[in-house]
This record gives structure tokens, C-alpha cells and sequence, in this order.
């Protein structure tokens, strides 16, 4: 994998932040801090897309059923059954 180096400006708050992350052993450095965020965003963007899939999935699914909650808990019963 190819690294590409970019700037970045950070407030003196900020800086920091970042510094003490590395002071108390978290990263090994400041690159090292910022691919983690960036890996945390894309996670959390991936995520977020699986779930606004799922919900669009189940609105175009089909008009929705009642619950049957004794169905259910008979299922997950005889699901325990053949487990034992």
C-alpha cells in the first residue's frame, strides 16, 4: 500500500489532544492517531449504509404482518430442543 503524506492544521487545543492519546500509549504517533479516526469514519459510514439499506429493504419488502410473539417463542423452543 502506497502512503501518501498530507498537512494538516490542527487548533492548540486539538494538538493537544492528540499528543496526550500518544503520551498515554494509544498511538505510537500522530499519523498513526489520524488513520485510526479515518478508519473509525469509515466504519461508521459503512455501517450506517448497511443499515439504511436494511430499512429501505424492509419498506419495499411488502405491506408488514402482525407479530406473533407465541410463534416465536414456540420456534426459539424447539430450536433449544434439537440443540440438547
Amino acid at each position: 500500500m502506497s502512503m501518501h503524506r498530507k498537512t494538516i492544521t490542527l487548533t492548540e487545543q486539538q494538538d493537544e489532544w492528540v499528543k496526550a492519546q500518544i503520551e498515554n500509549g494509544y498511538f505510537g504517533n500522530d499519523s498513526e492517531y489520524i488513520r485510526d479516526l479515518i478508519r473509525r469514519d469509515q466504519q461508521t459510514k459503512e455501517r450506517l449504509y448497511a443499515l439504511r439499506q436494511a430499512l429501505s429493504d424492509g419498506e419495499s419488502s411488502g405491506k408488514p404482518k402482525r407479530l406473533d410473539v407465541s410463534s416465536i417463542k414456540a420456534t426459539g423452543r424447539k430450536l433449544m430442543m434439537t440443540e440438547n
